[in-house]
């Protein structure tokens, strides 16, 4: 309980939020695992640059922490956003438009876009994503996967990227249908963008990218699980653009599409232990009961994304897993659990790969 009580000191001071002092004597090797675990490494250790001296770690793990950080993180971001640049020159100089969803869209509201680590790069073309997968794969020979649900899959250099076609799966839950009609509707927007050397790289609208975020992480979260790194996204999200939203309009949505007891105690989350202003989010109202359940499986899930290599123990593994989360998927969704079981064995058998 104490290597949480630190990380979460260390995470709020490296993000600028007020926040009690550190025990001087701490298992450091614990508090950097965790940090790697949640995806706050790097602002972990913006944490313990704001520590009195003779809070701070030995000099030899500091300096360690420092070089992980410089070339993890800082350098990996710097070749993020090269690639990212690289690829809007070349759709933008062929007549697409290409808007980032999640993690480059979501660092630019970091107070450090370098600390928040990269992983693949998630795009949307507004709906000519069929024909930019085939620019790529005649003009730069690199080699399109379709055997994925609501998007194909490639690498530009050594990054993967997803490229949408659905900014959800349809196949998984029926009321993802509906929503995503809203998604396409939403993404029509192209008045967001910044321009790097010439080229256009288009953002989601903030009323786009609030539903997705939400979305996202909350299929995550029924599926394995999320990080805190995922809920300082939308922290962020929520800080920098909550007065432009529709809150009428949006808090509809989540109400009508189950989304609105996870909403409330990911708030919580973000005012309670990371120290993010109330006033910031529309509304908070939860059970403290679940919120603690939900927050203990965000520090220590039960079930992580990586799975067995072998089909039979694979099965085994993600059935053992549907079980388990049960408790999530009745939170999250109004779909029974039987439907969402054929949904899902329906959706493997037209991606067979994806089993």
């Amino acid at each position: 309980m104490e290597t949480v009580k630190a990380f979460l000191t260390l995470v709020r001071l490296g993000i600028g939020n007020p926040a009690s002092m550190l025990l001087q004597k701490m298992d450091w090797p614990a508090v950097q695992e965790l940090a790697t675990q949640q995806g706050l490494y790097a602002i972990a250790l913006d944490g313990v640059e704001k520590l009195p001296a003779e809070y701070r770690p030995p000099q030899e793990i500091l300096l360690e922490w420092i070089g992980e950080v410089l070339q993890g993180y800082e350098y990996r971001y710097e070749q993020y956003s090269k690639t990212l640049n690289e690829m809007a020159e070349f759709y933008n100089s062929h007549g697409f438009k290409m808007m980032v969803l999640k993690g480059y869209a979501c660092s630019l509201n970091w107070p450090r876009p370098e600390h928040r680590p990269c992983g693949d790069i998630d795009i949307w073309q507004f709906g000519k994503q069929k024909d930019a997968d085939s620019a790529i794969a005649h003009e730069k020979r690199i080699g399109v996967d379709n055997s994925h649900h609501h998007h194909t899959v490639f690498y530009w250099g050594e990054f993967m990227v997803e490229n949408h076609y659905d900014f959800v799966n349809v196949h998984h839950h029926k009321s993802n249908v509906e929503l995503e009609k809203i998604f396409k509707e939403l993404g029509e927007d192209d008045t967001q963008y910044v321009i790097v050397n010439d080229a256009h790289i288009y953002m989601p609208s903030p009323k786009l990218h609030t539903l997705f975020l939400l979305k996202h992480m909350m299929n995550d979260f029924t599926s394995f699980s999320v990080n805190l790194r995922q809920v300082l996204d939308w922290a962020f999200h929520i800080k920098k653009y909550g007065k432009e939203i529709d809150w009428n309009w949006m808090l509809g949505v989540i109400e009508k599409y189950h989304m609105k007891v996870f909403f409330n105690i990911i708030n919580a989350i973000c005012v309670e232990d990371l120290g993010f202003e109330k006033s910031i989010f529309p509304q908070i109202q939860y059970n403290p009961f679940l919120k603690d359940r939900i927050f203990t499986d965000i520090i220590n899930p039960k079930f992580s994304f990586e799975e067995p290599k072998h089909l039979i123990p694979r099965l085994r593994y993600k059935y053992k897993r549907w079980k388990g989360n049960s408790w999530k998927h009745k939170l999250c969704y109004n779909d029974s659990m039987l439907s969402t079981f054929w949904s899902g064995v329906w959706g493997h058998l037209l991606k067979p790969a994806s089993i």
